[in-house]
């Protein structure tokens, strides 16, 4: 019975089955990049190329080769040294300022101006250049939160320096914790952040704490609510930093060693004043002469060569190319790891028009507002949630409207003013700024800003100095006619010094 309904169905379905198609053939297409291919031009120059994780990769004997590169090269290279110090200048300048947004303006300006001595007093702004030059020569920065009886304010904060060899973990420790993730000197927790650093208490390169700097009694283990960590992620998950002039090590080398060369060549060629060469041939008539004998000249003197011999002079035929445009072009290669223009590192600008050197510095410069954010972040706002908490234990110190220092350290209570940009045309910048202010597309708090000041204070001090020349019966400025703008210099009038505008505003 089950055969012949199968037979049945069976016959249906193959009755109702539609003839098969033959099959498409997919065309399969074999695309490659040519940087992924290996040949035998380019197998040399990868060979070093490795996958590595970042923190296998910034290891600490390749930290260790770096750092110990990076600082021999700002040592003793003027470029390098010059370089990082303008970076460090340009960053930090003369300190950033403390602004409050708080409701209480009193309660404002009493924090301000109290952090403001604190920071002179333990020389913050120093601390911070240093900080921007061990990042640059060294990869990163370490800045311990201590106690110090003996600085001149109520808060006895201080902010103690740590260079990055300093901060490592012995094997000893090492060992005893395989359970929390160690990165060479930093514990972190299973999210990934930082619980303790582990300090050496004596730096691994004196010269009396060689052998005994890795033990177990002289590592300090350090908080991370105590610990500021400076320095610049390049991978995710990347906890230690390198040396941010590390691309540029092997150009600093270059120029030193062409220089040297260059000099060489010169001195060779000055070392011979003359050469007596022959054609006469090898079994030739010539008078005799020593080889590599010396013949004293005499100046302004005619003389007789011996007979068959000619007088010629070395020629210095290197550089091949000028040497200022070598060091032109491997200049401008070095400083493009730093987002530094040619101009700035040389410290020469002859070559530079106004156009040219404005739209270089604009990138210059937007690097350096992104490193100022990045040190706010991560080294002043700890910094000031640590002074915070210092000052509200002093009695009666802080305002009753400051107590809660949670408030204080949002976003939209607080800021940081650093040094303005000084404009190379302030009369153009100052008819620009001016404009916008008529126009209403800038405020006072902006522009102020921009050059580093506070609008409040800079407000208050102009009502007084208009009030002290209105006692004195002393002319006040007359009011200026509208500025008119150029449309052909439109263009330049965008940042810089605004000392005009500022007075026609206020």
């Amino acid at each position: 019975m089950f055969s012949m309904l199968r037979n049945i169905f069976g016959s249906r379905t193959t009755a109702a089955r539609p003839a098969l198609r033959p099959p498409v053939r997919v065309p399969i297409v074999r695309g490659r990049y040519d940087a992924a291919a290996t040949t035998d031009e380019n197998r040399r120059h990868w060979a070093n190329a490795d996958l590595l994780s970042p923190n296998a990769a910034n290891s600490a004997s390749v930290r260790r080769v770096l750092r110990s590169r990076a600082r021999y090269e700002v040592a003793n290279n003027s470029y390098a040294r010059g370089i990082v110090l303008t970076l460090a200048n340009d960053t930090v300048g003369t300190g950033p300022r403390l602004q409050l947004l708080t409701e209480d303006e009193q309660a404002n300006r009493f924090v301000e101006l109290a952090f403001a001595q604190w920071a002179d007093a333990i020389c913050l702004a120093e601390k911070l250049r240093t900080m921007r030059i061990g990042r640059a020569e060294s990869g990163e920065c370490f800045g311990m939160l201590v106690a110090n009886p003996r600085i001149n304010s109520p808060v006895q904060l201080d902010l103690r320096l740590i260079e990055a060899d300093q901060v490592a973990t012995p094997l000893a420790i090492g060992a005893e914790r395989r359970m929390v993730s160690n990165v060479d000197g930093i514990v972190l927790d299973a999210y990934g952040n930082p619980i303790e650093y582990h300090v050496l208490s004596t730096h691994p390169g004196d010269g009396m704490a060689f052998g005994s700097s890795l033990t177990k009694a002289n590592v300090l283990h350090v908080p991370a609510d105590a610990m500021v960590h400076y320095f610049r992620v390049d991978r995710p998950g990347q906890t230690r930093g390198i040396p941010e002039i590390t691309p540029a090590l092997p150009l600093f080398a270059q120029l030193r060693r062409y220089t040297l060369a260059v000099i060489a060549a010169a001195e060779t060629a000055a070392d011979f004043a003359a050469v007596l060469y022959t054609d006469a041939p090898a079994n030739g008539e010539a008078d005799a002469v020593e080889p590599m004998d010396i013949v004293e000249l005499e100046r302004r003197m005619a003389t007789v060569l011996p007979g068959g011999w000619k007088l010629g002079q070395v020629t210095a035929e290197q550089p091949a190319t000028t040497y200022a445009e070598f060091k032109q072009q491997i200049l401008n290669e070095i400083a493009r790891c730093l987002n530094m223009p040619f101009n700035i590192a040389a410290g020469n600008s002859s070559g530079y028009n106004y156009a040219s050197g404005r739209l270089d510095h604009q990138t210059y410069y937007k690097s350096i507002r992104v490193d100022q954010a990045h040190m706010a972040r991560m080294v002043l706002d700890p910094i000031f949630r640590a002074w915070l908490n210092e000052a509200v234990l002093i009695e009666g110190f802080l305002p009753q409207s400051m107590r809660r220092t949670d408030s204080l350290l949002t976003v939209q209570r607080r800021g940081w003013f650093w040094d303005g940009v000084e404009h190379v045309d302030p009369a153009k910048e100052a008819n620009a700024q001016a404009t916008r202010l008529q126009s209403n597309t800038t405020t006072l708090a902006y522009e102020y800003a921009r050059q580093g000041r506070d609008w409040e204070t800079e407000l208050r001090q102009r009502a007084k100095e208009v009030a002290l020349m209105k006692e004195l019966g002393l002319p006040l400025s007359q009011a200026m006619p509208a500025p008119t703008i150029d449309p052909n210099q439109e263009s330049d009038n965008a940042s810089g010094d605004t000392a005009t505008a500022m007075r026609q505003a206020a």
